[in-house]
């Protein structure tokens, strides 16, 4: 059964190579792939939304400057994401007329990165040990993970336990219509048709088939363009490591070929003790088929 649904897989990525499903990559993107970066971290200071603005108080960034306060420019995302107080990771973007540029801001939190860093490392020991078996069937239960929310919160797995999961994959910027952003209003019509149906206790995930771009504030961006009710719906991201064995262990195939990311779609649907109960590959799917599946 696991090779049939892996050749099934292939032939999708296959479809979707032949329709376009892609994206530059974000060096591609943005045009700045020749320019130095350096790694930053530090603690905002203050945040002015409208400029795109953020003042951080950094620690001493190696070859460049000492520690100091000074003001980043930061896209609109990250501007409207972000707090006096918190302390983040990012790359900064030197330039000559200035506006030096602050890109893949990340929570900073040491004992939430441990964390999340941990369960990376562990995921990928899994991955490795089951090999060729690495697919997870229906029947099976998910894997452990440990990732970041759009609110830059770590979100681990056990979190969902005694509740029923609807997870899919997706990545914010994918420009195809009728791929992620069809998922991601399919996941949402779900979410009221449950809520509409009297469904306890349902959580509803999406985790980012590009972390490379989809920081946290990236995707709270996401989420608040397209009015998701997040009060049970994350979005999630982290290491590009455990991005990939999560890949791995649900079946999912994304691959950047050149500039664009090409990758297969699945909807999966978990029970309450962590098990796979429902599967729908590819996007032919809908919200109440999945509804009638859930425990009432």
């Amino acid at each position: 059964m696991k090779s049939n649904a892996l050749r099934a897989a292939g032939a999708l990525l296959l479809l979707l190579a032949a329709a376009g499903c892609g994206r530059s990559r974000p060096e591609a993107a943005t045009g700045i792939s020749a320019e130095k970066r350096y790694p930053l971290a530090g603690e905002v200071v203050s945040v002015d939304p409208a400029r795109k603005v953020l003042v951080v108080r950094h620690d001493a960034i190696k070859d460049l400057m000492p520690a100091m306060t000074m003001e980043f420019s930061v896209s609109g995302a990250a501007a409207a994401a972000l707090k006096p107080g918190q302390r983040i990771r990012a790359e900064l973007i030197p330039s000559d007329k200035g506006d030096w540029r602050l890109e893949k801001i990340w929570p900073d939190d040491k004992s939430a990165g441990a964390a999340v860093d941990a369960q990376a490392a562990a995921l990928r020991q899994d991955t490795l040990i089951r090999g060729n078996g690495a697919y997870r069937e229906i029947g099976e239960t998910i894997p452990d993970f440990a990732l970041y929310d759009q609110e830059g919160k770590v979100v681990s797995s056990g979190r969902f336990r005694g509740k029923q999961v609807m997870l899919n994959f997706i990545y914010s910027r994918c420009p195809v219509a009728t791929m992620c952003p069809a998922a991601t209003m399919k996941m949402m019509a779900t979410q009221k048709l449950a809520h509409a149906a009297g469904v306890p206790d349902l959580e509803l995930v999406s985790i980012t088939l590009d972390p490379g771009y989809d920081t946290p504030a990236v995707l709270k961006e996401y989420a608040a363009e397209r009015g998701i009710d997040t009060s049970n719906f994350s979005l999630l991201t982290g290491p590009e490591s455990a991005i990939k064995d999560l890949l791995a262990q649900f079946g999912i195939i994304a691959d950047f070929q050149g500039n664009l990311l090409n990758h297969t779609l699945a909807t999966v649907l978990v029970n309450e003790n962590g098990r796979i109960i429902h599967r729908a590959d590819g996007r032919e799917w809908e919200p109440a088929d999945f509804v009638a599946k859930m425990k009432k």
